[in-house]
């Protein structure tokens, strides 16, 4: 007997855990369906993990700062092991409370695989068996994964992908990190802060490739700093596990070796064999659903997060699926409209991006204008002996359209940004607030009211 719901859920991550949490409190018959394991890559393989070694570490970095200022002197030590317990112990208790707010909700949750068998129609493969799933709406939330290329894949051994590499059970002295995007900085600065010595190479003629220009200099020269070495600009033939290391071959033939190398050369959706072109849903690039203003896919069939390739970060996954439902509670009105989305990269320093960037807008034609404020001007920088970075602020007609920021702790600033940003401050609106003192958000304030020039 097949069961019908008011809503279907594939992927149990931010998007589709949020989708079908919303969906239940709001009295709709809602079904979850999962492969692996409730929070998806983010809470399992990505975001979390990643900020609980970061977390576990900042002190290393703290001590350093205060150290270079001689004002401290000292040593800690992490106990590697018993980090990776604590990261499995948090991730494995709050998926069971994920598990309990779905069940206290009335969401049926079904551990396997799902896939379009009809019109409105699900099959999982579960452990007990096939089970047929009716339902009138449908969310794919199924996420992404690690990418590769062509002898650029982890192997299990000595390569490794973002997903290996949160697994080791010792960190390794030396890592070579290929890609220099958020995912490879990271994970490469809580490598460099347990010891190990970090080699980055990149085709990309500089890290962090989508931001702001002037952010990737600082965070190359920071990185430098703490005696990373780069090769940028240069494309790799192949890496590959070669005895007791990784060794990488750029196309000329030059070989660089390390203990272990992470490939971090971005995601790929999960949307290959899921029945969906038997419904009319179309695909874009490496097969990310293609979705309308509304983020429908095929009629009753929607998709968000990941795998539409629209924003891969978890908020805005979350963000789409609260718009798809207030649509099904007929609520929502007009297409989707994310607004500003916030962007961090973790660490010290640290990167926050929110709308508009000035590249970005100039690759348009767009004339804007940028004001900016340097940290070292700072109390709080000054006070954490931190003081290389920026604040930048981007406007367009008199509002500010943008706000970038590279150093320690900037993330603190992603809210205020973000609010700045969607009300469309003026300068008079910055000088007529009032920012507490002694904050880092002054150099928010500085940089708003800051004089602005061309960009």
């Amino acid at each position: 007997m097949t069961t019908t719901y008011d809503l279907i859920v594939l992927g149990g991550g931010p998007g589709g855990y949020d989708a079908a949490t919303e969906a239940a409190a709001s009295g709709l018959k809602v079904a979850l369906v999962e492969a692996a394991e409730l929070g998806g890559a983010c809470m399992n393989r990505g975001c979390i993990p990643t900020k609980i070694w970061l977390g576990a570490t900042s002190a290393i970095e703290e001590l350093a700062a205060q150290s270079k200022a001689r004002v401290a002197t000292g040593e800690i030590h992490v106990d590697f092991a018993a980090l990776q317990t604590r990261k499995d112990r948090y991730i494995a208790a709050t998926r069971k409370a994920m598990a309990q707010r779905l069940a206290s909700l009335g969401v049926d949750l079904l551990a396997g695989r799902g896939r379009i068998s009809g019109p409105h129609e699900v099959s999982v493969a579960t452990a007990e068996g096939e089970k047929e799933l009716g339902f009138r709406k449908l969310i794919v939330a199924t996420g992404s994964r690690p990418a590769s290329f062509p002898g650029v894949a982890a192997d299990g051994d000595r390569v490794l992908d973002s997903t290996g590499f949160l697994a080791l059970e010792r960190m390794p002295a030396s890592v070579l990190v290929v890609g220099g995007g958020f995912i490879g900085l990271e994970m490469a600065q809580a490598a460099h802060r347990m010891g190990a010595s970090i080699t980055v190479v990149d085709a990309l003629p500089r890290i962090a490739g989508p931001e702001d220009p002037e952010v990737s200099k600082l965070l190359e020269t920071a990185f430098k700093r703490m005696g990373w070495t780069f090769r940028l600009g240069v494309k790799v033939a192949r890496v590959a596990t070669r005895g007791d290391n990784a060794v990488l071959t750029l196309e000329g033939g030059e070989e660089l070796t390390a203990e272990c190398a992470l490939v971090a050369v971005g995601r790929r959706p999960n949307s290959a064999d899921l029945g969906l072109e038997a419904i009319g849903v179309e695909f874009v690039g490496p097969g990310y659903i293609k979705t309308d203003e509304n983020l429908l896919a095929a009629p009753d069939v929607y998709a968000v997060g990941d795998v539409n390739g629209r924003t891969l970060l978890a908020h805005a996954a979350s963000h789409q699926a609260h718009h798809v439902v207030q649509r099904l509670l007929d609520k929502a009105r007009g297409p989707y409209a994310p607004g500003p989305v916030p962007s961090i990269l973790y660490g010290a320093p640290e990167v926050l991006r929110v709308g508009l960037m000035a590249d970005e807008a100039k690759a348009r034609g767009e004339a804007v204008l940028v004001s900016r404020s340097a940290l070292v001007a700072n109390p709080i920088a000054q006070a954490h002996a931190a003081t290389q970075g920026f604040v930048k602020c981007v406007w367009r007609e008199g509002r500010v359209v943008g706000v970038t920021a590279v150093g320690a702790d900037v993330s603190r600033m992603a809210v205020s940004a973000a609010l700045i940003i969607s009300a469309g401050w003026t300068r008079d609106d910055a000088a007529g607030f009032m920012f507490p003192h002694p904050t880092l958000d002054e150099s928010l304030k500085a940089a708003l009211l800051a004089d602005k020039e061309a960009a």
